[in-house]
């Protein structure tokens, strides 16, 4: 999990890319990662950023071992 924040229940990323076209790239790859572990993240774009929080709802929105693998997968990404 290379500068993962964790605070306030979730962990936080800025992914920073050359341009728009690089950063909807990656998201596109990223959501076929993310779907197949079936955990969505809250994400959004601007520009040539992809700003990535993460947590579980389902466990009151708190971070799990699912946030964390998904950290990694999409550090991966």
């Amino acid at each position: 999990m290379n500068n993962w924040k964790e605070e306030n229940n979730a962990l936080y990323k800025t992914f920073v890319f050359t341009d728009f076209s690089e950063a909807i790239a990656w998201m596109v790859k990223a959501g076929y990662v993310i779907e197949k572990l079936n955990h969505h993240p809250e994400w959004t774009n601007i520009y040539n950023r992809v700003e990535v929080k993460l947590n579980t709802h389902d466990a009151g929105n708190t971070v799990t071992d699912l946030d964390r693998k998904l950290a990694d997968l999409l550090d991966a990404v």
